[in-house]
């Protein structure tokens, strides 16, 4: 190998925002390099996820079978002692039409497992990945980004020249701001989380043993979510002026808010704290809740926590990673066909995310006044999402992820269906042209006018087999691009 290559993307980090994005590149014919700085598997905190990223987008990615295998507990919603109802109350994912049937659940992970699946299976579908490889600088000729350097896992300086550079390297990376503009905190989140794990935790019962608990007491709240039949990661989350709760011995300041929360103490006088191995230890984050100014530049984006990150009690960091991702690559993947020019495509990118990190926010913010009782959360939600479903089904969809309507978030295999048969069809149509002998019909693959006829194929085969119930995807913006039929790519809407 030498010390220079080029790719068409290179993806920096390997959690599920960039395993995400290098897939959904890969998958569409793209050459993509991810440079992930650790050796999966690694600890990683976040442990439970959405259906919208399991039904949705790791099935478009093709890794929702792998989880499937995996044994992760199966969530089904959520159990809060929240609000002025001092009796839990609970939601389930069924309730939402949009989460119906074999979509409506989601899993308690263990990220070291999770993401080395995800990871495993951008490799699996086509993306260069390289572990061990850490990125020091992007690269630029004026004012677009050409690639980076990195050093890699034998300790030599390299370079790799790209269209595209996309960071997802997390909450910790410094190459954001090669991007423009700076980070800012939130002044509402001002929040501290200390957490460690323990064996032997209670459960609650069916048909809520695996959902996340999350329980507010006088200095913050708790999560208790299961990750096994008996290992569990209990977390307290306290106010910033709470901050002395969490400074001097971690293991005697955990102890003392589990003793300040009766739900959290009963739950866990069963068990044990785990003390070794990746779990062993009691870790603290603060100021997490965050957005950066800017997303993109010419020739990078930034993904995942690299570009924001919300308060946790809605399990949506790996929601928004992935679903930044899914957003990314429709970018790259319209850009690089010649579909859209890039401002343009760029630009759909960046206000879809900063639309869905916003609907996260503003409900959290309301979501923290103890004072309601849940029907006011509901109805809360039903109004910042404009859903004209009830409330509580306007609830479950946005703490579900789904609540941008988007059909990539809520029936990712019908979407790879649609892909699937799109290039079965054209690979057809190439071979029966071409003869069998004739390269001079490979270029036809990345023609703009052969997607748009593709485009148009697959509309015409979803109305087929779909009928009334077959919905176009409208933009979410004035004059905004529209997901492609297969959700890969963008397109400009149609006219009228």
């Amino acid at each position: 190998m030498s010390n220079t290559e080029a790719f068409d993307v290179v993806v920096v980090g390997g959690g599920p925002g960039g395993s995400t994005l290098a897939a959904l590149v890969a998958k569409q014919g793209h050459s993509v390099l991810l440079l992930e700085k650790e050796v999966f598997p690694r600890y990683q905190i976040g442990e439970s996820l959405l259906p919208s990223t399991i039904h949705g987008i790791c099935r478009m990615t093709g890794a929702a079978d792998e989880l499937a295998k995996a044994g992760f507990p199966i969530k089904k919603g959520g159990t809060f002692r929240w609000g002025a109802n001092p009796e839990p109350w609970q939601f389930s994912f069924s309730v939402s039409p949009n989460m119906a049937g074999p979509t409506s659940t989601a899993y308690q992970v263990e990220r070291s497992k999770f993401d080395k699946i995800l990871l495993d299976n951008a490799r699996r579908v086509g993306a260069v990945v390289r572990e061990g490889c850490a990125v020091s600088e992007v690269l630029e000729e004026g004012d677009r980004v050409t690639g980076v350097r990195y050093t890699d896992d034998q300790g030599e300086q390299r370079e790799v020249s790209a269209r595209f550079v996309a960071d997802a390297s997390g909450n910790k990376s410094r190459l954001n701001q090669r991007v423009g503009g700076r980070r800012e905190y939130s002044d509402f989140f001002r929040n501290l989380a200390l957490f460690g794990y323990f064996e032997g935790g209670k459960r609650m019962p069916e048909p809520s043993r695996n959902n996340i608990l999350c329980v507010a007491f006088d200095s913050g709240w708790f999560w208790y979510i299961p990750l096994s039949d008996t290992l569990t990661s209990v977390g307290a989350v306290v106010r910033r002026e709470e901050a002395e709760k969490v400074q001097g011995d971690p293991e005697k300041a955990l102890q003392a808010l589990i003793d300040e929360c009766p739900m959290i103490s009963e739950y866990l006088a069963p068990a044990r704290r785990v003390t070794e191995g990746q779990y062993g230890e009691i870790r603290v984050r603060k100021d997490y809740s965050y957005h950066h100014t800017a997303f993109w530049r010419p020739g990078m984006m930034l993904v995942g926590d690299a570009a924001c990150f919300v308060d946790p009690v809605f399990s949506s960091g790996v929601h928004l990673a992935t679903y930044s991702a899914l957003l990314a690559a429709r970018s790259i993947n319209s850009t690089l066909a010649g579909a859209v020019e890039e401002e343009a495509a760029m630009k759909e990118f960046e206000m879809r995310y900063r639309r869905e990190y916003s609907v996260f926010y503003e409900f959290l913010m309301s979501f923290y006044d103890m004072h309601q009782v849940e029907g006011s959360y509901f109805w809360e939600a039903k109004k910042l999402t404009k859903n004209s479903h009830s409330d509580m089904e306007s609830f479950v969809d946005l703490v579900g992820g789904v609540s941008s309507g988007e059909t990539a978030l809520r029936d990712g295999e019908a979407l790879t269906q649609r892909l699937n048969a799109q290039n079965e069809e054209f690979a057809s149509a190439v071979e029966t042209i071409a003869d069998g002998d004739n390269d001079n019909w490979a270029p036809l693959l990345g023609s703009s006018v052969v997607r748009e006829a593709m485009t148009e194929s697959s509309k015409v085969q979803m109305h087929a087999s779909l009928g009334e119930d077959a919905e176009e995807e409208t933009p979410l913006f004035d004059g905004g691009l529209i997901p492609s039929p297969d959700g890969m790519s963008w397109v400009h809407a149609p006219a009228g």
